[in-house]
Formats: structure tokens, C-alpha cells, sequence
């Protein structure tokens, strides 16, 4: 299991490529929500999400000499951003294997960054792919499922500790876990009164059919958040949730979309739709929280692109119009 050594050790080696993003109240939330709320803008680290702390430590963890030989990634969005701009600061030499219908933007980004990047038809042949690369001596990335990965995610809960003491509640999006698992190794740690509130699309419920099964299990993930599609949750996270998450809140599309609105329209931020779920979650928990509590919001990522934003506004305003 991670500790929290684990998470200060990964926290003092990804320093000096990582970012210490900001933390800030908000009065109209906390109006909207009835406690004292702040954010946690993941969303303005490096690539655009928190992953680049996992990515970063997954890396140097390797040490120069496995990592000259190169690494291997599977992604559809934030971790092949991430592992893209990560090899690109180390000069590490970087193949990140990506199904053909990954979010254009991110496909760019990745490229941009310095990798190179390897379309396949879709992710089951992208994994295999990754997995050939690893054969012939790449070192093979996880995008949740990784010890180092974890660790580097937890750096933000340290963050958030030292930004907001008197903390007590906590809200975290749950794609395949290894955001949730740092946060919670971390919070419980320094904090263990606090609670930690997970988040998850209606439609690509990874962690609740893991709980509700007590094992691993695969699912086909339909959500529009394409970052919270992971087809399952890493062991590390599940048994972490299983001990310590206070409640699992499912969220509708709609309702992740008319959070994005809100952060918009009130706070001048986009978030993408992994992001403003927990804005949507906290919404739907309100009623379990006092004026006294102080709600923290991780919100992990801006890489829905601006025509994906518009589209998920376009399909708000026509179910509203049908109701």
C-alpha cells in the first residue's frame, strides 16, 4: 500500500518539473452549496491535468539508463498528454500508443509535446501494440494502475493540506482510480476525520461495479467525459476506496455538463467534464453538508476542447427545451 513517505519522496522528486498549482475560494459556490469551498486547480499544471505528477515520477523513477532506452504508453487523452510533455522536459524518447478515435486535440498535444505517437483502431489493439514495444526493452507507462503514479498524484493532496488545514471534505473524480488513491493515502494520513467523496459517470461506473462486485471487474465505459473511460479501476485504488471513501456519487452527463456551465459562467474557469463532476457530486451531497464544513473540489483537468464545450452547452440547452 502507498504511505505517506511514499507520497513526500515522489513529491520532493517531481519538484522541479511540476508546478504547485493554486488553491482558491469561492464565495458563489459556497452561496450555491452552503459551506465554504475552495478549488484545487490541478487544471493549470503542466499538460493540463494532474497526471504529469504521476508521469514525471513514473519516469525518474527509472533512473537515466532505463529510461535512455525509451518508454511505452497507452492513452486516449491526459496521460498521453502528460507522458508527452514529461519526455519531451527529460529528452526521454517517448511512443505513446493512442486509439484512432482519441480527441484530436489530444492527439496534437501529444505530438507537440515530443512524442511519438501511434494510432490504432482502437484500444484493445493500442494495449497490444504497447505491449510489443515493451517486449523489445521499452519501459511500459500506466496511466492509473502504478505505484509511482499514485504517489506522484498524492503530491497534490499535500498541496491541498497546507492550502486549506482546516479542511473537511474532499471531492475526487474516479476515471481508473489512481488520482483518488494518492488522495486518499495522503489525506488519511495527515487528516483521517476527513472525508473523501468519490465521483463517477452514471455511465462508465468503474469503481461502484468494482465495490459492489468486491473484485476487478470490466465495463464498457459510455460517458462523454472521455478521461473518466477507464474500462477498470487499479487493486491499490479499490481496496483504498473499499476502506476509506466516505460515498460514491454517480452523476449524470447533463449534470457534469451544467457544472461546466456553472464554473463558466461563475468562476471564469473550463474545466473539462471529469473536472466540474465534483462540482456535480457536490451538489448532489449538499444536504449532507453543514455551513461549518469546508469542501475542497479537485478539479483535475481543462483538455475538452473548446468545440466540445460548445457541443455538450448545445446538448444542455436541447434537453432543457424538451423538458
Amino acid at each position: 500500500m502507498i504511505g505517506l513517505r511514499d507520497i513526500e519522496a515522489a513529491a520532493r522528486a517531481v519538484a522541479p518539473h511540476v508546478l504547485r498549482t493554486p488553491q482558491r475560494g469561492s464565495a458563489a459556490l459556497g452561496e450555491f452549496l452552503g459551506c465554504e469551498v475552495s478549488l484545487k486547480l490541478e487544471m493549470e499544471q503542466h499538460s493540463g491535468s494532474f497526471k504529469t505528477r504521476g508521469a514525471f515520477h513514473q519516469m525518474l523513477e527509472l533512473g537515466e539508463g532505463t529510461l535512455s532506452r525509451g518508454v511505452v504508453a497507452v492513452s486516449g487523452g491526459n496521460f498521453a498528454r502528460a507522458v508527452g510533455y514529461c519526455s519531451g522536459a527529460l529528452g526521454a524518447d517517448a511512443i505513446v500508443c493512442m486509439p484512432e478515435n482519441a480527441p484530436a486535440a489530444s492527439i496534437e498535444a501529444t505530438r507537440d509535446y515530443g512524442a511519438t505517437v501511434e494510432l490504432l483502431p482502437d484500444a484493445v489493439a493500442a494495449f497490444a501494440r504497447a505491449d510489443e514495444y515493451a517486449a523489445q526493452g521499452r519501459t511500459a507507462l500506466h496511466p492509473f494502475d502504478s505505484r509511482a503514479q499514485i504517489a506522484g498524484n498524492g503530491g497534490a493532496a499535500l498541496e491541498i493540506l497546507e492550502d486549506c488545514p482546516g479542511m473537511t471534505d474532499i471531492i475526487v473524480s474516479i476515471g481508473g482510480g489512481g488520482l483518488i488513491a494518492g488522495i486518499i493515502a495522503a489525506v488519511k494520513a495527515v487528516k483521517p476525520g476527513v472525508r473523501v467523496w468519490g465521483v463517477e459517470p452514471e455511465t462508465a461506473p468503474t469503481m461502484t461495479a468494482a465495490l459492489d462486485a468486491g473484485e476487478i471487474v470490466n465495463i464498457k465505459p459510455a460517458s462523454l467525459s472521455a478521461t473518466l473511460g477507464a474500462p477498470f479501476v487499479g487493486q491499490m485504488a479499490l481496496d483504498l476506496c473499499r476502506e476509506h471513501l466516505e460515498d460514491l456519487i454517480l452523476v449524470s452527463d447533463m449534470d457534469m455538463i451544467a457544472a461546466q456551465q456553472r464554473f463558466i459562467r461563475d468562476e471564469d474557469l473550463c474545466p473539462e467534464l471529469a473536472a466540474a463532476s465534483t462540482l456535480a457530486a457536490a451538489e448532489a451531497i449538499k444536504g449532507r453538508l453543514s455551513a461549518e464544513d469546508k469542501l475542497v473540489l479537485l478539479i483535475c483537468g481543462c483538455n475538452d476542447s473548446p468545440e466540445d464545450v460548445a457541443r455538450y452547452a448545445g446538448l444542455l440547452e436541447a434537453e432543457g427545451n424538451q423538458a
